[in-house]
């Protein structure tokens, strides 16, 4: 008798849990296959520090194939379910198609940044969910102070030391708080830079810093980000971007050369595909996770809409912490579909709540104790390195030579600005010469969902599936924009649930930043070396513990 196929699609923190769970209860009783577009799993909660240039990129990723073992991992990324069919289709890294035939669905395919109808947003602003973003915001930011400097004009110059953030959850208040402390490190012991003030305003239209949060731990992050010098407005937001800067919603113009995207983010287009019972772009499933009618399909994390038995009526939100808890639950779940074990509700308590707001700064309130200072950096960073399924000496390891050493302020020009749009169905992919986004219909078309006024920012906790993620994204612009002929679009899904491969509107009008376009592009302009850049989502942060 054959083993039965297990087929988990995504690998945040819903679907790696999910992996890690079945390997450990089925112990090799049944074909486990894990479906991504990415080799390792990347742990959201720390990306903001990766973009200031505390932890190095491979820090804050977890290899799939080295931390579980008997999976098998294909590289790919979801055009469609069959259903009635039992197989997934999927596109390779390289253009290759293929089918994954299954007994069982996970369907964990996280999120993407949510786009709201606001003018020149998709063209100028860059998210912040993906390790190629945050990349890109790294390499932005270094080159606009080294740009600034070297300025005649003061105008050019204070433009140019102008970074928006949109989003003052948990990803837009840490890359903010981050961002002000790395620019400041750049100009504070340079002699030629002396009389530069680098200026990050921090935008949202709540009423306050981290509006899901506790008060208590709103006022830390407000108090902490107002001291370091961060121009934090609420009740505001972005009303138009333009390759010059920015119009806000109170009617003034905000010169600048970067925006920040970080207004939330919203469920992958794939769970839409299904044409099954939705709830705000995400699958509707009962308790235990199990699509209602569909007994092989599950679905967990951002792209399921789980009931939350603590608060009849509503839904759990999409977080992070959230997604790492229905990542154990789901995959006991399976096996007890298959025999192994017995079933249970996903059910979650609450403890607590980590920010960290860079240097030794932070907010936190472990099993509802409010802290602030060093003692919630503490812990903070405790919890983090406790949350981490791998790299942990690594992580600590950077955090002590951040401490005694300057950061090296570099620009290593990996990531340009028409490789990481906003407008994209693959935050965790850098766009790609030669292929065309053919998931961006999918989102122009998810794109109206926004317009409906979906809610605003990033649910509170969300990085990524898995433990406790938050918002995070950050945009950009370009000089340049809409001159350039539209560069390679992202390598996406090819679409067999869309009906198309056209473009999304502003997909391709962000070009280069700083070097050549990509190749087969005709060269009518020169790229211009100061295209800004932004990316939001989704900071999460892991959970704090299991219930």
């Amino acid at each position: 008798m054959s083993r039965p196929r297990i087929v988990i699609v995504g690998a945040g923190f819903a679907g790696y849990r999910a992996a890690r769970t079945l390997s450990r209860i089925t112990r090799r009783h049944a074909d486990i296959t894990l479906l991504n577009p990415t080799d390792y799993f990347l742990y959201l909660p720390l990306l903001p520090q990766v973009a200031a240039g505390i932890l190095e990129p491979r820090r804050v990723t977890v290899s799939l194939s080295g931390t579980l073992r008997h999976v098998r991992l294909v590289l790919g990324e979801a055009d469609g379910i069959d259903l009635d069919g039992n197989t997934v289709h999927y596109t390779g890294p390289e253009g290759d198609v293929g089918t994954l035939p299954y007994d069982r669905l996970i369907l964990a395919a996280g999120s993407v940044n949510k786009l709201l109808p606001i003018p020149g947003v998709a063209e100028h602003a860059h998210g912040f969910r993906g390790l190629p973003e945050a990349l890109y915001l790294r390499d932005h930011v270094t080159r606009q102070v080294e740009l600034a400097a070297g300025a005649d004009d003061p105008k050019s110059c204070a433009a140019r030391c102008t970074f928006v953030v949109v989003g003052a959850g948990y990803t837009g208040t840490e890359v903010a708080a981050q961002g002000q402390l790395f620019t400041d490190s750049q100009v504070r012991k340079h002699p030629l830079r002396t009389g530069m003030r680098p200026r990050w305003l921090l935008l949202d239209i709540a009423d306050r810093v981290l509006p899901e949060m506790d008060e208590r731990l709103s006022r830390t992050a407000d108090r902490v980000l107002r001291q370091r010098g961060v121009d934090v407005r609420m009740g505001t937001s972005v009303k138009e971007a333009t390759h010059n800067g920015v119009v806000l919603s109170d009617g003034s113009f905000i010169d600048t050369r970067t925006l920040v995207w970080c207004v939330g983010v919203r469920p992958d287009p794939l769970a839409e595909s299904l044409e099954l019972p939705m709830e705000k772009g995400r699958l509707l499933v009962d308790p235990h996770l199990q699509v209602p009618g569909r007994p092989e399909l599950f679905a967990a994390g951002d792209a399921a809409a789980v009931p939350d038995l603590e608060k009849p009526g509503e839904y759990t939100p999409m977080t992070a912490q959230h997604a790492w808890r229905q990542g154990r639950t789901v995959g006991q779940n399976v096996a007890a579909s298959l025999g192994m074990g017995e079933r249970r509700a996903y059910r979650h308590r609450d403890l607590g709540f980590v920010v960290d707001l860079g240097g030794v700064k932070a907010a936190a309130n472990p099993l509802g104790i409010p802290l602030s200072g060093v003692a919630a950096g503490a812990v903070t960073r405790g919890y983090h390195l406790a949350a981490m399924p791998g790299n942990r000496v690594r992580v600590a390891a950077d955090w002590l030579l951040d401490a005694v050493l300057p950061r090296q302020a570099v620009q290593l020009g990996l990531v340009r600005s028409w490789s990481v749009p906003l407008d994209t169905a693959s935050p965790e992919l850098a766009r790609v010469p030669g292929r065309s986004d053919a998931g961006a219909q999918e989102k122009s078309n998810t794109g109206a969902q926004d317009k409906k006024g979906e809610e605003r920012g990033d649910p509170a906790e969300k990085r990524a599936d898995g433990p406790e993620a938050t918002e995070p994204p950050d945009p950009v612009q370009d000089p340049d924009a809409g001159k350039h002929p539209e560069p390679p679009g992202p390598v996406k899904r090819p679409n067999s649930r869309a009906g198309g491969s056209e473009p999304s509107p502003g997909a391709g009008t962000a070009t280069g930043t700083g070097g050549q376009p990509p190749p087969g592009t005709p060269a009518v302009h020169k790229p211009h070396p100061d295209a800004p850049i932004a990316p939001e989502p989704r900071s999460q942060h892991p959970p704090k513990g299991d219930s």
